[in-house]
């Protein structure tokens, strides 16, 4: 999430070319037939439009862009990344509302394990010793970032 304007985590973007052959008065439709099925592609075009020699051909996460006198095409397309989108899905609260709950629960049990942690170790080692050096760390370095960074 936090670099979204550098990649997307969602999908990665994949490119291909192949040629087609073009019969002369083809209709708008029939070429898009023709280059579905030279790309092995069996959905259906969502929209198909023509913009001088090119023609368009528009999927859900995929375009095709045809020039007819060449019958060149280009197929772009968006393919899902399984983990990462699955994440950012659930890390979006997108889900059930029962998800809402549950990240909540989740969210407790981490404090719970990271405040516990704190009185495991005794002495020298423990909160007293170094520990109070770790946790001033760790508190200082949010509060050195928001005052650095003009934050709220």
């Amino acid at each position: 999430m936090n670099h979204i304007a550098d990649w997307d985590a969602n999908f990665v973007n994949v490119t291909r070319e192949y040629k087609v052959a073009i019969a002369q008065g083809d209709t708008d439709d029939a070429i898009a037939a023709t280059v579905a099925k030279a790309g092995d592609i069996t959905d259906k075009p969502k929209e198909v439009y023509r913009e001088g020699d090119d023609l368009e051909i528009l999927y859900d996460h995929r375009t095709l862009h045809v020039d007819i006198p060449s019958g060149k095409v280009v197929d772009e397309q968006q393919k899902p990344r399984f983990f990462l989108r699955a994440a950012n899905w659930l890390h979006l609260n997108r889900g059930k509302k029962a998800w809402k709950y549950f990240a909540d629960a989740y969210a407790a049990g981490l404090l719970l394990l990271a405040t516990s942690g704190l009185f495991m170790i005794p002495g020298k080692k423990g909160l007293i010793g170094r520990g109070a050096v770790f946790v001033a760390i760790g508190v200082a370095i949010p509060i050195v970032y928001i005052t650095l960074s003009k934050g709220p």
